[in-house]
């Protein structure tokens, strides 16, 4: 709630900047519990504790008035759509440089590598299908207990090759034992239990490099996202599969409860860095052009841009309508389909 809070600001504040009346700032959703008025602009807060909302003069279409949304120059309401957008990834890149320069952030690094650098530790980045690895189920993502070096792990799999050994696994906050047992015989691509290890570390950064560092992951996390949601779009039309190793998943407001409460147990800077993540997700989301969302919203502002005059309001505001109702009901599909039976 507190991003969609902070989104919200991001429009109110350009739209504050452009001289565009403000009517009403609220946290939650109708009805009011309570709201006061400080100028032209009323403060609320309300029963429905999702999210908030801007109520901008004339937004909605159907004013005129050299103050109202509608009157503004096509460059100016464009810059006030986008700057809830923008918001998101300025709060992601604020928190992964709290993290950056507090705890570190993760790191590939090699063997060798020790200044500057906390909690090293070896992870599963893949799982071959059908390998021992796989069938013992160890999972991408998995940490090995035990072991600062991929070089440690690679000794113990060398020493016990075709004997059956017992793996410590980290998976979140749980810990598993993992029988598997190393190939007397396999291909050099795949290896003697069909894993790639990484290793990884928290490395910090100076006051000066943390903001650096925090808009490059930003920009990173932005970039993972959209060439994720390639694959699952490639995946779901049949052009191409998911790696083995890779799993789609949807997760409705529960299960993205259920991961922060996990990422909570695993430390203040694994959270931290998880909102981020979740924040620049969001910010890509509202870039969609689906009507409700800020992308949507882009849209008719284009057509009116290329058109010269805009979309009846009354037909805007009845597709907006339309998408924001079938956007309630598919989180609402997805948290009684996906995560009710997960999570009981």
């Amino acid at each position: 709630m507190a991003l969609m809070v902070i989104h919200e600001f991001g429009h109110f504040i350009l739209a504050k900047k452009f001289g565009t009346e403000v009517e009403e700032f609220g946290i939650g959703y109708p009805p009011r519990i309570l709201g006061k008025k400080f100028g032209e602009t009323i403060y609320s807060l309300n029963l429905i504790p999702f999210g908030a909302f801007v109520k901008i003069k004339g937004e909605e279409g159907g004013v005129e008035n050299y103050r109202s949304f509608t009157d503004k120059p096509i460059w100016q309401r464009i810059l006030i759509v986008l700057g809830g957008v923008v918001s998101f990834w300025i709060v992601a890149a604020i928190l992964l440089t709290i993290v950056a320069g507090v705890w570190g952030l993760p790191v590939a690094v090699d063997d060798s590598a020790s200044q500057n650098i906390v909690d090293p530790k070896v992870q599963i980045s893949r799982v071959l299908p059908d390998s021992p690895a796989g069938q013992a189920g160890i999972e991408a993502g998995d940490t090995l207990v035990g072991f600062s070096k991929i070089s440690e792990v690679e000794n113990l799999i060398a020493a016990n090759l075709g004997k059956e050994t017992t793996l410590t696994v980290k998976r979140g906050q749980d810990l598993f034992e993992k029988k598997i047992t190393p190939r007397l015989e396999y291909s050099t691509d795949e290896g003697a239990v069909g894993v790639v290890l990484i290793r990884t570390a928290l490395e910090k950064y100076s006051w000066w490099q943390a903001p650096i560092q925090g808009v490059r992951v930003t920009a990173n996390l932005t970039a993972n996202i959209v060439k994720g949601w390639g694959m699952g779009i490639k995946s779901l039309l049949g052009i191409e599969e998911l790696p083995a190793d890779v799993k789609m998943e949807l997760r409705g407001p529960l299960g993205i409860l259920e991961w922060l409460q996990q990422y909570s147990q695993m430390g203040a800077n694994y959270f931290l860095f998880f909102v981020a993540l979740i924040s620049t997700g969001l910010a890509l989301a509202n870039l969609l052009p689906i009507p409700s969302l800020d992308g949507g919203k882009m849209v008719f502002l284009l057509i009116e841009a290329i058109r010269g005059r805009a979309i009846n309001y009354k037909i805007e505001q009845r597709v907006t309508a339309a998408f924001f109702i079938s956007l309630i009901l598919l989180m609402i599909f997805i948290t009684v389909k996906f995560d009710i039976p997960r999570i009981f």
